[in-house]
């Protein structure tokens, strides 16, 4: 192996940032090792990767001990968002806190560097804001969110203890909402939800007045973050919120993308539903000042990004037929929404 040449574990590789960081590390001449259950993921997502020699897909669950040997591991293996992780609620806890513990165990034995992929669902609903990394949450541990926001907060303490206990060499990123090419344009996320809607002439549905705000990070910067902090010194462990301090209300997103995708649609307002932050929005001193990292990309470009990336997904046959039935899950809340009711045997397009 070259002088500089990685062998880097990506677990959730198959997903949305996972795929797009498996790009990363290929092209930065990296050898990778994907690996995802496809429960959320999709091998489409990796067709630029396929085949390429520096790179290998293995099907596996990350609740299952893996044996490999490897550098570097970035844990993203999770559902990401209510409609996904509603499903199996039992099994996402699994997946943060099994996941974790194997990935750990695999990175003490080998040595291996690990990152957490985080989320700022850590936070909860907020009292403080914006969010620093000393902020200890609010969060109702007993509600539908639950399942993930504790299971990655388990996740969290398991790091800092196997690094306390073990001396694992770790570092955790708590990532905040993210955007771009590749997301499920299914899986009930808001950017993805009102762009499919805008695109199809549908209403969009804004829960609540609205006026809750989000900040949305660009997938290329939040994954040269992700690596900047891999890369850092030894001393910087986290947890660091990679994020796009720029903040906006849901409304102001959906009179983005109505702008941006010259769309009438509609605006449909519904009750706020249970344990949906009010406000979101990293502080990021901690990421300039120990990574030298800040977004570069406005909204408005990354939104024109992954617009033309929908508006190519929406032109496929099975994608219009699936609009023009009304089976697309309703606009998010703000960040996600809650499980709605999907056809017994979607299309392909739709399997993620």
């Amino acid at each position: 192996m070259n002088k500089g040449v990685k062998r880097i574990l990506v677990t959730g590789g198959a997903g949305f940032l996972g795929s797009h960081l498996c790009d990363r590390l290929v092209a930065d001449g990296h050898e990778v090792l994907c690996v995802d259950n496809l429960f959320t993921g999709s091998k489409s997502n990796l067709t630029g990767l396929l085949g390429r020699d520096r790179f290998e897909f293995m099907r596996h669950d990350v609740t299952i001990p893996l044996y490999v040997e490897v550098d570097e591991i970035y844990n993203l293996a999770c559902p990401a968002s209510p409609l996904q992780y509603s499903i199996n609620p039992v099994q996402t806890t699994k997946t943060s806190v099994h996941g974790a513990i194997n990935m750990l165990g695999l990175a003490k034995r080998t040595g291996a560097k690990i990152l957490q992929a985080s989320t700022s669902e850590v936070y909860g609903d907020p009292d403080v804001h914006p969010q620093p990394e000393e902020y200890w949450g609010h969060v109702n541990p007993i509600g539908p969110r639950a399942c993930y926001d504790e299971g990655k907060r388990c996740a969290e303490t398991l790091f800092f203890d196997y690094h306390r206990e073990g001396s694992v060499r770790i570092k955790v990123a708590r990532i905040f909402n993210t955007y771009g090419p590749r997301m499920d344009p299914a899986d009930g996320r808001v950017v993805s939800n009102f762009i499919m809607q805008a695109l199809a002439g549908q209403p969009i549905t804004i829960y609540g007045d609205g006026q809750q705000t989000r900040s949305f990070c660009y997938v290329d910067d939040l994954v040269d973050g992700l690596v900047r902090l891999m890369d850092s010194g030894e001393a910087v462990t986290g947890p660091i919120n990679i994020g796009n301090p720029g903040e906006f209300t849901i409304l102001e997103l959906a009179e983005t993308i109505l702008q941006l995708t010259g769309s009438r649609s509609p605006l449909v307002r519904k009750p706020l539903p249970m344990d949906d932050p009010r406000q979101r929005r990293p502080d990021i001193r901690r990421a300039q000042a120990d990574l030298d990292w800040a977004p570069s990309v406005t909204l408005t470009e990354g939104l024109k990004r992954t617009i033309d990336y929908f508006a190519a997904l929406a032109a496929a046959p099975e994608v219009r037929r699936i609009v023009a039935a009304d089976t697309m899950p309703p606009a998010a809340m703000g960040d996600i929404l809650l499980p709605v009711a999907r056809p017994e045997t979607p299309p392909a397009v739709w399997t993620r």
